[in-house]
């Protein structure tokens, strides 16, 4: 890659180049540590002499900003890294609608990554569990398929061997009903959220969503400009029947209530299904977490009962792979096919090839069903300890919500006890615990524990609530 530097006329070259060198070093465009071309090279592609090249480069190494290295080359000195000076701010504009955006709090996205001993965060996997070795082998796969392909971008919707292989496993796994043609591969869910908000969501339009819910998906509906109903939730799921006229998008997760826990029941989902088509409404079912089910029969996708074409089903690949892969996708309604495709290609184009070619070959030869079998063996035992530690030495004052899937569980507390108290408490003693209240939007809130059991390994649970209890008895 050519240094760019741009020089006029025929005299002075040496004191151009010198100056341009240094006005680079000086705002921090070439950083400390750069390595400079050879005096020869860079003579050739400015078309000048390697004398005037070596005279630039004596000057701005007799200033102390750069360094040459024995058999290495020439390096900008790391002393030498200065900002250019800031002038008077400048009034913006824009500067109203950067205002809503700072403001714009994403509580997943604020939880830094946790150094206590003990973490019971939720939506988070842990990397012992993933197969690394059979990614690597479909990685390499996926390097040869590249390599072979056409330097050209690929298809907006995913490539067509990885919808289908997302068709045939969520039509096992979850019995979803659709063609490789339904599938829209994204950057993660929260992508395939934001192009379905993009497409339906106008200022001022009305959309309903869960209350306690995911505040992520909160946070982008409202910077769409929709203005939010939040729906209280019940033992059975959304209270349907609270649901607005003129709401246009419904977002619900009926398979584990994020974060409460609990599935809604079927005539609940009837009951959203028949609302939805009165109202003439798209709803999106978030199925996050559902692979993972430790008991009951399975429940039906509200994608699978829907016979109006009203209902956006959102997967990822975060909960049972690695959330740095970002892979998720859409089964998206035909309605709306043209539009988020439209939306897809003006956002990114398309999701990465590599990681679409690797989790394509992952599906199709059974790693994925395997892992998610080995997997679920281990978040079982986890989530059975937590189980009878709450219902046994920490029931007097810990109520657990009933929830039959996913990797976290969800506690109400009992007599008063306050949860934030509670909370700096525990990491006072190296335990990470997380309050419900941040994922309501509006009062009663209900005070409660939300523990995950994705990132703790089972020997750590009980060592890690006997400080919980421990930390209870001494509040008394």
């Amino acid at each position: 890659m050519e240094l760019h530097i741009s020089l006029q006329g025929s005299k002075g070259l040496a004191e151009q180049l010198y100056q341009q060198l240094r006005e680079g070093i000086d705002s921090g465009r070439l950083a400390a540590g750069t390595q400079l071309p050879p005096t020869r090279l860079l003579a050739e592609q400015l078309g000048v002499s390697r004398k005037t090249v070596a005279e630039a480069y004596s000057r701005l190494t007799y200033d102390n900003l750069l360094s040459g290295k024995v058999g290495k080359g020439t390096f900008i000195t790391p002393a030498s890294t200065r900002l250019a000076p800031a002038g008077p701010a400048i009034p913006l504009a824009s500067a109203a609608t950067l205002a809503k955006w700072r403001s714009r709090s994403n509580l997943l996205a604020d939880l830094a990554p946790s150094t206590l001993r003990y973490d019971f965060i939720g939506g988070a996997s842990s990397k012992a569990q993933f197969p690394f070795d059979d990614w690597r082998r479909c990685n390499q796969y996926a390097l040869r398929q590249i390599r072979r392909g056409s330097a050209r971008y690929a298809a907006h919707q995913g490539l067509p061997e990885l919808r289908e292989a997302i068709a045939r496993h969520i039509a096992f796994a979850r019995g979803v009903r659709c063609h490789s043609s339904d599938v829209l591969v994204c950057n993660g869910a929260q992508q395939a959220l934001d192009l379905i908000a993009r497409i339906l969501i106008e200022p001022g339009c009305r959309v309903a969503m869960e209350d306690p819910g995911y505040t992520p998906a909160r946070q982008l509906f409202l910077s769409q400009g929709a203005l939010l109903q939040y729906v209280p939730v019940d033992d059975q799921g959304l209270c349907v029947e609270q649901i607005a006229e003129g709401t246009r998008l419904i977002y619900v997760t009926p398979s584990h209530q994020f974060p409460l826990g609990m599935p809604m029941s079927l005539a609940r989902r009837q009951a959203l299904l028949e609302r939805a088509a009165a109202l003439g409404a798209i709803i999106i079912e978030d199925d996050y977490d559902s692979e993972f089910r430790y008991e009951g029969r399975p429940t039906d996708s509200l994608q699978s009962m829907d016979r109006h074409g009203l209902v956006a089903y959102v997967g990822t690949f975060s909960k049972t792979l690695l959330p740095e892969l970002r892979l998720g996708y859409a089964i998206v309604p035909e309605a709306l096919r043209e539009a988020i495709c439209v939306a897809k290609q003006l956002t990114d184009w398309h999701t990465p090839t590599l990681n679409q070619w690797a989790l394509a070959r992952f599906i199709s030869e059974g790693a994925l069903l395997k892992h998610i079998r080995r997997v679920h063996e281990v978040y079982a035992a986890r989530r059975e300890r937590i189980l009878q530690r709450l219902q046994g030495d920490l029931a007097p004052w810990f109520e657990v919500i009933p929830a039959t899937a996913g990797y976290h569980l969800s506690a109400l507390t009992k007599g008063g006890l306050e949860v934030e108290f509670l909370i700096n408490m525990a990491r006072k003693v190296e335990v990470g615990l997380y309050s419900l209240a941040p994922f309501y939007a509006q009062a009663p809130v209900r005070s409660g524990l939300l523990l995950g059991f994705g990132a703790i390994e089972l020997l750590d649970i009980d060592p890690a609530l006997d400080r919980v209890r421990d930390t209870l008895q001494t509040l008394g």
